[in-house]
C-alpha cells in the first residue's frame, strides 16, 4: 500500500465532487420541472410527453458512448469535459427561452427542441469522462475506491437535492410563464460547474505520482504504460465494424418494424444490443478480458429494469404527487417537483452509513461481491412499489393519497440505489481494461439509456380518469348563451386569449346582478361581463373555438340545464382533475353540496376562469382556462402490459413490483457465475 493510501482520500476527489454536484443540479433542476412545462406551458398530453421525458433522459445516457469513445481516442477526459459543459450551459439558456415564449407554440418548441440537442451531446462528453477520472486518482489495487465512489455519489445528489427546490420554486406556479427561472437557475448551474473545474483541474486533478489526469487520451495512457516499444495491436478491422453495423441496422429494422417502437427507442434499444457486440469483437482483448466485460454486459442488462422503475419519479411519479398526493403541510402546499429531493437528501444522508457497513464487512471479509448488492438493490426498489401500491389501494376514485407513501417509497428507493449504482460505477472501473475505460463507462450508461427510454414508456400508461386529445393555445372563443330566465337577456361573446374576463356584447345596454355574472355596460356593444366565484354552472348554446394560429376550429355544444338536471354529468373527483383544483376549500360552497356537477368554476386565489363544456356527442370535453383549450374524454380507454389491463394505480404500481422482483431472482442466481468470470476482482 503506498502512502498515498494510508492518508484518507486525495483533493482531487473533491474537486470532482463540487464540479459533478453543480452539473447534476443543473440537469436535476432541469428534469424536475421539464415534465410538468410540457403539459403546463406547451400543453402536451401525458402520453406525448412521457414518451418525449423518456426520448431525452434515453439520450442523455445514449451519447456517453460517443464522448467515451472521443475521450479514449483522441481529446483526453479534461478536454471532453470542458466541451460538454459549455454545450450543456448552452442547451439548458435555450430552454430558458423556450419558457420565455410558451405563448408562441412553434417558437418554444424550437427552442426546446435545439436545447434538448445541447443538453443530449453535452451530457455525452461530461458524464462518462469525469466519472472515470475518479478511478484515476487511486493507484492500481487501492481498496478505497468503493468509497471514493461513494462520497463521488454524494456529490450527485447534493446537487440532486437542491435542484428540484430551488427550480421547483422558481419554475413551478400558478403562472406557466415561470418555468422559465427554473431553467436558468440551472444554466447558473451549468455555468459554475464549469468555472469550478477548469479553475483547479492543474492543482488538485492528479494521479498519486503527480501527473495531470485526463490530458492524454486513454489509448495512450495505455500505450505508455506497456513495457515495450511496439505498437498496439490495432483494435477493430474495417470486417468487424462492417458486419456490426449491419447488425444495428437489422435490430433497428426490427424494434421499429416489427415491435413498433418510435425512431429513437429502435435506436436506443438496436445500439444497446450492438455496440457491447462491438466492443467484444476486438482480437486485442484476451480471455480473461473478455469474461470481465461479459459481467459488466449481464449486470447492465438487469441494471435496466431497475432505472426503468426508479426513473419514474420525473415522470408518473411527479404526475401521481401533482394530481394525486394531498401535498398540504402546515399551511403549505408542497410543490410537487419538490418530492424529486426525498431520494437525494437521502443519499446524502445514509450513504456514509454504506461507505461505513461496507467497509466494516470486508475487514471481516464478508462483504458481498457487487453482483449481489445489486441484486439487493433491486430487491429494495420492488419493496418500495410494494408500499405505494399497497397505500395507494387503501383510497377511493378521487381521494389523495397520504405523502407519507411517496415519502417511503423514494426512501427504500435510495438504499436501493446505495446498493446498486455507485458500486456499479466502481465495479466497471476495476472491471473495464485500461484502453476501454470511458468506452465501457459508456457502455455501463448504455443501459442506464435503454432504461430511461423504457420508463418513457412506461410510463405512457399511468392511468387516467381523464385523458386529454389534444390541446392549444386559443385566439377567441365565441358563444352564444341560453338565457337562465326572462331576465338575463341573451349574450353573444368573444372571449381574447390571456384574459381573466368575458368581453361581451350585447343587443341593448343595462346593468344586471344575479348569480351567474356582473354585466357593467360601458357602451353600447361593449359590455364586459365579469366571471364571480360561487357559481357552479355556466350554460350557453354553442361555441366555436379558433387556434391562434387560424388553422383549426373545435365546435362545443353548450349545456341545456344548470346543476346537471337533464344534461351531462361530471363526478366531482373528475371535476376537480379538469379545473386543476387541489382542495375542497378552492370549490364554491354550492358545488360542495353536488355528488355531480358540471361547472364553470373560478379559483379564489386568482380568479382565473376555467369553464367547461361538452362537444355535441358528449364523449368529449372542452375546458378554456386563460387562453389554453383542451379537448378531453373522462372515459379514457385503460392501457395494458403483457395483456394485463392497467384499470388503477394499484395494477401501475404493481408492474414495477413484478418486473423488479422478477430481475432481483435471476440476478441472484446467476451471481455465482459472474463471481467466477471476474476472475479474481470482487
Amino acid at each position: 500500500m503506498t502512502e498515498q493510501a494510508t492518508k484518507g482520500h486525495p483533493k482531487g476527489l473533491y474537486v470532482l465532487f463540487v464540479t459533478e454536484m453543480w452539473e447534476r443540479f443543473s440537469y436535476y433542476g432541469m428534469r424536475a420541472i421539464f415534465i410538468l412545462f410540457l403539459t403546463k406551458a406547451l400543453l402536451y398530453d401525458k402520453e406525448f410527453s412521457s414518451e418525449l421525458y423518456g426520448s431525452y433522459t434515453g439520450l442523455v445516457y445514449l451519447t456517453p458512448l460517443i464522448g467515451g469513445y472521443v475521450a479514449d481516442r483522441y481529446w483526453g477526459n479534461r478536454r471532453s469535459i470542458i466541451v460538454g459543459g459549455a454545450l450543456m450551459a448552452i442547451g439548458q439558456f435555450l430552454m430558458f427561452l423556450s419558457g420565455s415564449f410558451y405563448q408562441s407554440p412553434g417558437t418554444a418548441s424550437a427552442f426546446m427542441f435545439a436545447g434538448l440537442g445541447f443538453l443530449i451531446f453535452g451530457n455525452g462528453f461530461f458524464k462518462p469522462n469525469i466519472s472515470t477520472m475518479v478511478g484515476q486518482l487511486y493507484p492500481k489495487g487501492d481498496s478505497r475506491v468503493d468509497s471514493a465512489f461513494t462520497i463521488f455519489y454524494m456529490g450527485i445528489n447534493l446537487g440532486a437535492f437542491f435542484a428540484p427546490l430551488v427550480c421547483g420554486a422558481l419554475g413551478e406556479s400558478d403562472d406557466p410563464g415561470d418555468f422559465k427561472w427554473g431553467f436558468l437557475a440551472a444554466c447558473i448551474g451549468m455555468i459554475l460547474s464549469l468555472i469550478l473545474f477548469i479553475s483547479l483541474k492543474n492543482k488538485y486533478i492528479v494521479t498519486p505520482e503527480g501527473e495531470a489526469i485526463g490530458e492524454k487520451p486513454n489509448k495512450q495512457r495505455e500505450t505508455a504504460d506497456i513495457d515495450t516499444v511496439a505498437e498496439v495491436k490495432q483494435d477493430f478491422s474495417t470486417k468487424n465494424i462492417l458486419i456490426w453495423l449491419g447488425i444495428e441496422a437489422a435490430l433497428f429494422a426490427f424494434f421499429y418494424f416489427v415491435a413498433d417502437f418510435d425512431i429513437i427507442g429502435s435506436f436506443i434499444f438496436s445500439l444497446t444490443i450492438a455496440a457491447p457486440g462491438f466492443i467484444l469483437s476486438d482480437d486485442s482483448l484476451t480471455k480473461v478480458e473478455k469474461q470481465r466485460i461479459w459481467v459488466i454486459y449481464i449486470v447492465a442488462f438487469f441494471v435496466i429494469f431497475f432505472w426503468s422503475a426508479f426513473e419514474q419519479a420525473g415522470a408518473s411519479l411527479t404526475f401521481f404527487a401533482d394530481e394525486q398526493t394531498d401535498r398540504h403541510l402546515f399551511g403549505f402546499n408542497i410543490p410537487a417537483s419538490a418530492f424529486q429531493s426525498i431520494n437525494a437528501v437521502a443519499i446524502v444522508i445514509f450513504a456514509p452509513l454504506f461507505v461505513w457497513l461496507w467497509s466494516s464487512l470486508a475487514k471481516r471479509n464478508r462483504e458481498p461481491a457487487s453482483p449481489y448488492k445489486q441484486a439487493i438493490g433491486l430487491m429494495m426498489l420492488a419493496l418500495g412499489y410494494l408500499v405505494i401500491a399497497i397505500g395507494v389501494n387503501m383510497y377511493g376514485p378521487g381521494e389523495k393519497a397520504n405523502m407519507i407513501w411517496l415519502v417511503m417509497l423514494y426512501l427504500i428507493h435510495t438504499f436501493g440505489e446505495l446498493c446498486l449504482s455507485p458500486i456499479g460505477l466502481s465495479m466497471v472501473n476495476k472491471l473495464a481494461p485500461v484502453k476501454f475505460a470511458s468506452l465501457l463507462m459508456g457502455v455501463w450508461f448504455l443501459s442506464t439509456a435503454s432504461a430511461n427510454k423504457f420508463a418513457g414508456m412506461l410510463s405512457s400508461l399511468y392511468p387516467e380518469d381523464i385523458k386529454t386529445k389534444y390541446a392549444f393555445v386559443a385566439e377567441e372563443f365565441e358563444y352564444t348563451s341560453v338565457p337562465a330566465h326572462d331576465s338575463v337577456p341573451e349574450v353573444k361573446a368573444k372571449v381574447k386569449n390571456d384574459s381573466a374576463f368575458i368581453v361581451a356584447s350585447v343587443a341593448e345596454p343595462r346593468v344586471m346582478m344575479n348569480t351567474m355574472f356582473d354585466i357593467k355596460v360601458e357602451k353600447p356593444g361593449d359590455t364586459m361581463l365579469v366571471l364571480k366565484p360561487g357559481m357552479p354552472t355556466w350554460s350557453f348554446d354553442s361555441a366555436t373555438v379558433k387556434n391562434a394560429k387560424g388553422k383549426d376550429e373545435l365546435v362545443l355544444k353548450g349545456l341545456k340545464n344548470n346543476f346537471g338536471k337533464g344534461g351531462y354529468t361530471i363526478p366531482l373527483y373528475k371535476m376537480k382533475q379538469l379545473v386543476k383544483l387541489s382542495s375542497d376549500d378552492e370549490i364554491p360552497t354550492d358545488a360542495k353540496k353536488l355528488e355531480k356537477y358540471n361547472a364553470r368554476m373560478v379559483s379564489g386565489k386568482d380568479e382565473r376562469c376555467a369553464m367547461v363544456t361538452f362537444t355535441d356527442d358528449g364523449k368529449y370535453v372542452a375546458v378554456w382556462s386563460k387562453g389554453e383549450v383542451k379537448l378531453v374524454t373522462l372515459t379514457p380507454d385503460k392501457p395494458s402490459i403483457l395483456g394485463m389491463e392497467i384499470t388503477g394505480l394499484y395494477e401501475f404500481f404493481m408492474v414495477f413490483v413484478v418486473m423488479a422482483g422478477i430481475a432481483s431472482l435471476i440476478l441472484f442466481f446467476v451471481c455465482g457465475p459472474l463471481l467466477r468470470m471476474m476472475n479474481g476482482v470482487r
